[in-house]
C-alpha cells in the first residue's frame, strides 16, 4: 500500500500546489512528504515533478501518471467507503452526463426523488450535445442516445429510442406529404449536424423490413435538437426525430408524422460507464433508478 499512499500524495501536490501543503493536509513532516516523493520517482524510474525555489510543476510523467492514477485512487476510496457503508446507502459525488434536451426533460424531473432516496449522493449533472470523453472527463456515467461506437465502455440499455420523421401540418400543406422515402429529395429537411459529421443520409424501412437510403437537403442545418425541432413546428422542413423529442408536439397536432407506413431503424438510450472491476454504489444506484423510473414503457411512449 505504500506506492498508493505515495501515489495519494502526489496527486495533492498537484491539486495544492506545493509539498508543504499537501504535507500538511495528510498530517505528515515536509521532510517525510519529500523523502516518499523521491522513493515514487526512483521506484517508478522517471522524474515526476520540477521544483524551483518558487514554483513546483509536473513533467510530462508526472502529468500521465496523474490523469491515469486519480482514476485509481478514486476507485479505491470508492471501494473502501461503499465497503464500509455496507447495507446503507450509497454516498460520495455522482458525475452524470447527457444530452441537454433529453437531460431537462427526462432526468432532471427525477432528480428531487433521486435526492429524497440517496441524501448521502451529491450529484453533478452535465448537460452538453458533445459525447465526452468519460475518463478524460472525470464522469462517472453517461446516458447516451444511438449506436455505441466506443467499445472501451459498458453498457446497459435503459429503453428503446425510436425515431420518426416529421413536419408542421402548414408545411404539408404547402409542399404535399412525400409518399416515398425518394419523394424526400425534393422536401425543405432539416439536418442535424454533430462529432459523426452531417447526418444527411437517411435510412427508412418499408413494413417487410426494406431499406431505402436518401441523401436529404435543406437550408438549416445544426448540431441542437431544439433548432430543428423549433423550425419543423415553424414550418420550415422535414426533420428526423427521436420519439422522446417531440412526442408532445405530435399528440398536439404541432407536428405531423411523415412516411407513416416507413420508419427509421431503432437505436437505444443508454447508461454507459468506463469499464471498471468495481462499480460504485452511487452509480448502481443511479443507473438502477433510472430504469425502475422509465419501466417498460418509457414516459415518452405512453398514452394520456
Amino acid at each position: 500500500m505504500d506506492r498508493i499512499a505515495d501515489l495519494h500524495l502526489f496527486l495533492r501536490v498537484l491539486d495544492l500546489g506545493s509539498i508543504s501543503a499537501a504535507a500538511r493536509s495528510l498530517d505528515l513532516s515536509v521532510a517525510v512528504a519529500s523523502q516518499r516523493l523521491k522513493r515514487l520517482e526512483r521506484e517508478l524510474g522517471v522524474r515526476l515533478l520540477h521544483r524551483t525555489t518558487r514554483q513546483l510543476h509536473a513533467t510530462a510523467e508526472g502529468l500521465a501518471l496523474a490523469e491515469r492514477g486519480r482514476g485509481l485512487i478514486e476507485e479505491l476510496e470508492a471501494l473502501t467507503a461503499d465497503l464500509r457503508r455496507a447495507g446503507s446507502e450509497p454516498a460520495g459525488l455522482l458525475r452524470v452526463t447527457t444530452s441537454a434536451a433529453f437531460g431537462r426533460l427526462y432526468l432532471s424531473p427525477l432528480l428531487p426523488e433521486f435526492q429524497r432516496r440517496y441524501p448521502a449522493v451529491r450529484l453533478s449533472a452535465n448537460l452538453t450535445d458533445q459525447n465526452l470523453d468519460l475518463i478524460a472527463s472525470g464522469m462517472d456515467l453517461a446516458i447516451r442516445i444511438g449506436a455505441l461506437d466506443d467499445s472501451s465502455l459498458v453498457a446497459r440499455k435503459l429503453a428503446d429510442n425510436r425515431r420518426v420523421l416529421a413536419a408542421s401540418p402548414e408545411y404539408l400543406r404547402r409542399h404535399g406529404a412525400p409518399r416515398t422515402p425518394e419523394d424526400l429529395i425534393a422536401h425543405e429537411c432539416l439536418v442535424l449536424v454533430g462529432g459523426q459529421g452531417r447526418m444527411e443520409d437517411w435510412r427508412l424501412l418499408d413494413r417487410d423490413g426494406a431499406a431505402s437510403t436518401v441523401r436529404v437537403n435543406g437550408r438549416i442545418e445544426s448540431n441542437f435538437g431544439e433548432v430543428l425541432r423549433d423550425a419543423a413546428i415553424a414550418g420550415l422542413g422535414i426533420a428526423h426525430f427521436s420519439v422522446w423529442h417531440v412526442h408532445e408536439d405530435l399528440r398536439s397536432g404541432r407536428l405531423v408524422q411523415v412516411l407513416p407506413d416507413y420508419r427509421l431503424p431503432d437505436t437505444a438510450i443508454s447508461a454507459v460507464m468506463p469499464q471498471r472491476r468495481f462499480v460504485p454504489l452511487r452509480v448502481r444506484a443511479f443507473i438502477d433508478f433510472v430504469a425502475e423510473s422509465f419501466g417498460d414503457v418509457p414516459p415518452w411512449e405512453r398514452g394520456g
